[in-house]
């Protein structure tokens, strides 16, 4: 009897928009905020891209039991986001 081995990592799916404070630095307005799928993030990215002088959705491959996450891959950005390390 043959078992299925493959095993898809789970993805971190974030969605994170931006205002800019009285000193001119961008803060978090909204989020980091987990979500469902990256369908529903670009959905909520550009929803809030209206309202938020940045936004930008990203996923990447996560391992949590092990604390491994692969390299982060933008879905979404519009505006001014600070640089992603």
């Amino acid at each position: 009897m043959s078992q299925s081995t493959e095993h898809k990592n789970p993805k971190l799916i974030v969605v994170v928009a931006f205002d800019r404070g009285e000193d001119g630095e961008l803060f978090p307005a909204f989020g980091p905020a987990d979500q469902q799928s990256e369908d529903r993030a670009i959905r909520t990215a550009r929803t809030l891209a209206t309202k938020h002088v940045g936004v930008i959705a990203w996923s990447r491959d996560a391992d949590p039991t092990l604390g491994d996450y692969g390299p982060p891959t933008t879905l979404f950005v519009s505006g001014d986001v600070p640089d992603m390390e």
